[in-house]
């Protein structure tokens, strides 16, 4: 890869670490893109034995640059992001991938057409794996950080998409446990 495409792709992803989300670090900082990206990548790798038809190399990639997005359009929380809001994201994503190298441009058309579709197991995992990781930042943070709607959202996210798999579907349970605990003890049901 040419020198200058390198760096253009380095300072894009910067705007992912300064890009924050709506989560917060058990010590009260603003959870950034790039940090959940790179916890989610964390939890691709560890959990991989659970997945043994599965291409983890492509789960990894997947898990890496699902938010490449957000350099673009910034973090928009779940519950508040629209059809429009992901159609644009999409829209700038895919823009993006097309200024890219060969081949690293038909990689990135094949790796995000996949992820959209959600039709394989890679892409489920990933999929899976993004829901949990957020609802585990958020079990992880204080609960005077959280809105309204995430006492009903946080126990139940990511439920639907970890229903294809019985490791995930246990975990998706845990996590949802803790919720309700922390939610519980902290006198909010």
């Amino acid at each position: 890869m040419e020198i200058k495409n390198f760096m253009d792709i380095m300072n894009l992803t910067s705007q992912l670490k300064d890009n924050t989300r709506h989560s917060w670090s058990p010590k009260g900082k603003k959870e950034s893109v790039a940090e959940h990206s790179w916890r989610l990548t964390v939890m691709a790798y560890f959990t991989k034995d659970e997945f043994p038809n599965v291409d983890n190399d492509k789960v990894i990639k997947m898990c890496l640059l699902h938010d490449m997005g957000e350099a673009f359009t910034g973090d928009i929380p779940s519950f508040y992001k629209t059809e429009n809001d992901e159609n644009k994201e999409e829209e700038i994503l895919l823009n993006w991938v097309s200024t890219l190298p060969e081949p690293y441009n038909k990689e990135l058309f094949c790796l995000y057409d996949e992820m959209i579709k959600q039709e394989t197991e890679e892409a489920k995992v990933y999929k899976a794996l993004d829901k949990l990781e957020a609802s585990i930042s958020h079990n992880e943070a204080p609960i005077s950080t959280w809105i309204d709607i995430e006492y009903k959202l946080n126990p139940v996210y990511g439920y639907e998409e970890c229903q294809f798999n019985p490791y995930l579907k246990r975990l998706q349970n845990k996590i949802k446990e803790i919720a309700l605990d922390k939610i519980e003890n902290e006198g909010k049901i």
